[in-house]
């Protein structure tokens, strides 16, 4: 039996109705494309104290790229005076290595005044594609050996999270409660908190989870005691929650 002319035109309109409820449930989704930040790691001073990293990306929202210069202190764990370097693309035209290249040269005075020379050297990280980090609150780790395979010393850092005090009203904006974190250096039976948050500092945002990304040194260190934890910070972002970076001295 063939379709009358008016089944086929309800038949059309109900079809068409149904695209256009598809296409008005994507649209109210929330998006979810946050904002990646990569991390590259500078360099030490010759004498350990200073260490600096780079964070860098593209801007959810305005798709615009930027690079950012820390230098540490970590002896006061802290930034040095006049850093971070920030450097943000006026337009989409601007790539990133420009923008990069840009930092760096902003920042050449300052990682010359503090000695920024000596490589770093990773001793444990958790990739981005890693499929058995777990939920990224545990890393164990040791001091490289010359042997393949072989650390002298063994330690793990274990990262706990917690509601928090921020300088933004976080909950009106995101929905969530901010969260600080706790980090702990287990060495044997012994346990050390690193770094405990009480009020968030206005740098960090609103953060809704952490992960521990990596731990570094400067190269041929014989100790920790000039390692810095990196980890990463998901702050509330306009497209969903941005990745962003802390470095922690683990001895200071």
């Amino acid at each position: 039996m063939q379709q009358s002319a008016a089944a086929k035109a309800l038949a059309r309109r109900g079809w068409l109705r149904v695209v256009a409820l598809a296409v008005l449930a994507a649209a109210a989704a929330p998006a979810l494309a946050g904002d990646r930040s990569l991390a590259e790691v500078i360099g030490y001073s010759p004498d350990g104290r200073y260490f600096a990293f780079e964070e860098l990306g593209i801007h959810d929202g305005s798709g615009l790229a930027y690079s950012t210069i820390f230098v540490l202190d970590l002896e006061a764990d802290a930034w040095v005076g006049g850093t971070p370097i920030r450097v943000r693309a006026e337009a989409e035209e601007q790539r990133l290595p420009a923008i990069r290249a840009e930092a760096t040269a902003k920042a050449a005075e300052a990682l010359a005044q503090f000695g920024i020379e000596k490589p770093a050297e990773v001793l444990a990280m958790i990739g981005d594609g890693a499929v058995d980090g777990g939920d990224g609150t545990r890393l164990g780790f040791g001091l490289p050996g010359y042997q393949a395979g072989r650390v002298a010393e063994r330690y793990e850092l274990r990262l706990t999270s917690f509601p928090a005090t921020a300088p933004s009203p976080c909950k009106a904006w995101f929905g969530a409660e901010p969260l600080g974190y706790e980090l702990v250096l287990v060495e044997g039976e012994e346990e050390q908190i690193i770094h405990r948050d009480d009020r968030l500092p206005e740098s960090r945002g609103c953060p809704l989870a952490y992960r521990l990304y990596g731990v570094v040194v400067p190269f041929d260190a014989g100790s920790l005691e000039d390692a810095v934890a990196l980890i990463s910070v998901y702050p509330g972002g306009f497209e969903g929650p941005d990745r962003r970076f802390v470095a922690v001295p683990l001895e200071h």
